[in-house]
């Protein structure tokens, strides 16, 4: 049987060309729509009208022109400017209306750029097929960006030869690495294709060559004026065309977010790159040679190149970026956002800055708003009258090798093994490391060197004595860097009265060195005019070469309103032998404790008089202590414990009973806890590693905790290493603490313990948490040597035990080899 088929079935598939031409005249009438409406209705509309737009444009296949109206979304109403730049897409989308109802009738460049703009696709063998451009291409930089479906990044080249610049486009779907192969500060000899159009760009790779060498200080470098004057000539052929590249020459810094070329011309830097402390720091504010992307928002730097060397640009800021200046006229904005419904709009002329743009005879408000940017936007002219940053002075010290440099841009970027804590911790080692070797770090690292110490203050000492002359100049040229000025050592003051707060305690450091006297007579002389801050830090540096001859003005200190300046007054008499704050407390002590027929009687003070505050014991006492127990403790704790072991006279004989001694005879007392805690004090605050050790050995148990954890602080390393191994090997569960407390490096009897203990925790212990904390620790305090001895347990684990068991000893593994490496380089 057959079937006949009627001839009204047989209807014509439309093609591509005709959904396109569908969806532009949709286009066409929704944009009229939205003029006539008014721009504050689609501000307050929301994404939905763009979002159902874009989705008709996806059926009528015009993909490109889809993503344009689906950005739109994230313009109206978002900023201070949105209407301005809203007017300005909704007129570059009706020219490209315009230029594809003419496709006919266009050149075959320009009909092939419109065709583009609007996504019809050109096949990468038609490109390649096509003339190819032989020269040696110098790699720019990049620019990376997430268009939503797919990870784009453009590479900007330029010919050494041709002066021809070119756009290599590379795309990745969401969670996939990008291409390599190009990398920015290189160069290669190829061919390249270009694709048609009337301004082309984009190219394809069609062949290149082996050979692959940094790029030097590239070739084409030009002033402002010329890379304006390529600007024009491209959006004339294609104005729907954002941002070029250019490669500007001797170019520096200047305040407000501009760079200055060599012709005293300016141009404003785009948001986010507005401060370029890269470049500041990279070139000390000398003329560099500098590529960048220029657009309607500003120069996008992408690197620089400073004495031959390539120095990449920094991330952008974060931040709301500046309104900037509107592109198109305000009567235009004006009746764009009233709606043409409510005020018709037509001008024969238009007034674009300084430009007057002659219509011909009145135009439709969208193609006006076209006319006005275009020609406004290649109408840019570049700036004069500003004055470029002064230069830095000069480094006189050797900048530290090539390998050390990278390694801490590494540990300031993230890329340390271990994490958060592990980085800090690697950085200080970095950082002594560096600063014991001498030298100061590549300059293009600075900034953000100077940010880790404006988030790390226990850094900021050794960033000083690395950040040389370079680092000091940019420091001063932004607020909250400007504490490297306080930690940095500058020159002596010549007049004490006028120096600033730095250079007053820099002086004062250095002379107690060389002349501790006269740092006294000049901190002395001005006691009474300085603050309280500069009189409590001017006397912390007498912890330098502190001697009798101090006391005086650390007793006037003691009378001192502002508790900080008493403190520190405190703090170093207790340190100081001999002094008569001591030999007070030592009186006040034999009063209170004294040995008769061999029994220890104590007869604490019963009164906080004037004096006895006045030399530094206070008024509160812990929760549950008496008062007689709080004063016996703190006279104990202020009194040099010399007292204690020296001759006693009387009738139990001369000689001293020694740390041992003492805690005997007060452990069954009535005034234990009292003289314990006193001496446990004295310990700490006279950094007596005797007593410190006998007090632990005999009252560890007895001692409050926050006591007892400080006394560790005094032991010498090894004493407190042998503690932790100890506790290791019994299972002790203070282990863990101990360890924290040593500073390291460990001996290698606490390292093989530790080892011993990652082992036996990775085979038996049935959670992971407490084998990961202790590889945390080894891995920044275990000698650097042990990353091969790490790295065979790892190797021996891993045959036999869970990946998850394993993994905290290859990362122990992998940071004691990074320290090796890292200070295999500073050597």
């Amino acid at each position: 049987m057959s079937i006949e088929r009627s001839p009204s079935v047989h209807t014509r598939a439309p093609s591509r060309a005709d959904r396109v031409a569908g969806g532009m005249a949709e286009l066409r009438r929704w944009l009229d729509d939205q003029i006539e409406q008014g721009l504050a209705t689609a501000g307050r509309d929301g994404p939905q009208p763009f979002e159902t737009m874009a989705a008709r444009l996806v059926d009528a296949q015009a993909p490109a022109v889809a993503g344009a109206v689906r950005r739109l979304a994230g313009i109206a109403g978002v900023g201070e400017r949105w209407a301005d730049r809203l007017l300005g897409e909704f007129a570059l989308l009706r020219l490209l209306i315009a230029g594809h109802d003419r496709l006919g009738t266009l050149d075959p460049a320009t009909a092939a750029t419109v065709r583009g703009r609007i996504g019809y696709p050109t096949a990468s063998a038609e490109v390649l097929s096509g003339p190819r451009v032989t020269d040696h291409w110098q790699i720019l930089g990049q620019v990376e960006a997430d268009d939503g479906p797919l990870t784009s990044r453009r590479t900007w080249l330029l010919g050494a030869g041709t002066g021809r610049f070119a756009l290599i486009l590379e795309f990745a779907a969401p969670g996939r690495p990008l291409p390599g192969g190009l990398v920015p500060g290189r160069g290669f000899h190829g061919d390249l294709c270009f694709h048609p159009g009337a301004a082309p760009l984009r190219a394809l790779i069609a062949a290149r060559h082996p050979e692959d060498a940094p790029v030097g200080s590239p070739v084409g470098a030009g002033s402002f004026r010329a890379g304006l004057s390529r600007w024009a000539s491209l959006i004339t052929g294609d104005p729907w065309r954002y941002e070029t590249p250019m490669l500007l020459s001797g170019v520096v810094p200047a305040s407000g977010g501009l760079l200055v070329d060599g012709t005293g011309c300016a141009l404003p830097l785009a948001p986010g790159f507005d401060r370029p402390w890269w470049l500041l720091a990279a070139a000390g504010a000398a003329p560099a040679t500098v590529a960048a992307e220029w657009s309607p928002a500003g120069l996008r730097p992408l690197a620089a190149w400073v004495d031959g060397e390539f120095v990449p640009v920094s991330a952008p800021a974060t931040g709301s970026p500046p309104a900037g200046r509107p592109e198109l006229p305000p009567e235009l904005l004006t009746a764009a956002l009233v709606g043409t419904g409510r005020r018709p709009w037509s001008a024969a002329t238009l007034r674009v800055g300084a430009l007057t743009i002659d219509l011909g005879s009145p135009s439709a408000l969208l193609e006006a708003a076209a006319v006005a940017l275009v020609c406004g936007r290649a109408g840019v002219e570049p700036e004069s009258g500003h004055v470029p940053t002064a230069p830095a002075p000069a480094e006189v010290t050797p900048v530290l090798p090539a390998a050390a440099g990278a390694r801490l841009a590494l540990l300031l970027g993230g890329g340390a093994p271990g994490g958060g804590h592990q980085e800090q911790e690697l950085l200080g080692q970095w950082l002594r490391a560096a600063a014991e070797r001498g030298g100061v770090v590549p300059p293009a690292i600075l900034p953000d060197l100077l940010e880790a110490g404006r988030r790390t203050t226990s850094i900021r000492a050794q960033v000083a004595l690395v950040a040389g002359r370079r680092g000091a100049w940019l420091a001063g040229q932004r607020d909250d860097w400007r504490w490297l000025l306080a930690e940095a050592a500058p020159l002596p003051a010549g007049d004490w009265a006028s120096a600033t707060t730095a250079e007053r305690l820099g002086h004062l450091a250095a002379l107690r060195d060389t002349d501790p006297a006269r740092a006294v007579e000049l901190l002395a002389g001005t006691w009474d005019e300085d603050s309280a801050d500069f009189r409590a830090r001017g006397l912390a540096t007498f912890a330098t070469g502190l001697s009798l001859a101090d006391e005086p003005l650390l007793d006037r200190a003691l009378d001192d309103r502002r508790r900080e300046v008493r403190e520190t007054a405190l703090d170093l008499l207790r340190r100081l032998p001999g002094a008569a704050l001591g030999e007070r407390m030592a009186a006040r002590a034999r009063a209170a404790v004294r040995l008769a027929g061999g029994v220890l009687v104590v007869e604490p003070p019963t009164d906080l008089d004037s004096e006895l505050r006045r030399d530094g014991v206070g008024a509160t006492p812990v929760r549950g202590i008496g008062t007689g127990a709080w004063l016996l403790e703190e006279v104990v704790a202020g009194t040099p414990l010399a007292t204690w072991s020296g001759p006693r006279p009387g009738p139990d004989g001369p000689a001293g009973l020694g740390p041992a001694g003492w805690i005997g005879l007060a452990r069954a007392h009535d005034w234990a806890t009292p003289l314990l805690h006193g001496w446990a004090k004295a310990a700490v605050a006279q950094h007596d590693p005797d007593w410190a050790a006998a007090l632990l050995d005999a009252e560890s148990a007895t001692l409050r905790e926050s006591v007892r954890w400080d006394l560790h602080l005094v032991l010498p390393p090894g004493r407190l290493a042998r503690l932790a191994a100890a506790a290791l090997r019994s299972e002790d569960g203070s282990a863990q603490r101990l360890l924290a407390l040593h500073p390291g490096p460990w001996p290698d009897g606490l390292s093989v313990a530790v080892l011993e203990t990652v082992e036996q925790r990775a085979r038996t212990d049935r959670h992971t948490w407490q084998l990961s904390e202790l590889c945390r620790a080894a891995g920044t305090a275990m000698p650097p040597g042990y990353a091969d001895l790490a790295g065979r347990l790892a190797g021996q684990l891993d045959r036999t035990l869970d990946p998850a068991r394993v993994r905290p000893v290859a990362e122990l593994a992998r940071t004691l080899t990074f320290r090796h490496e890292m200070l295999e380089e500073l050597r």
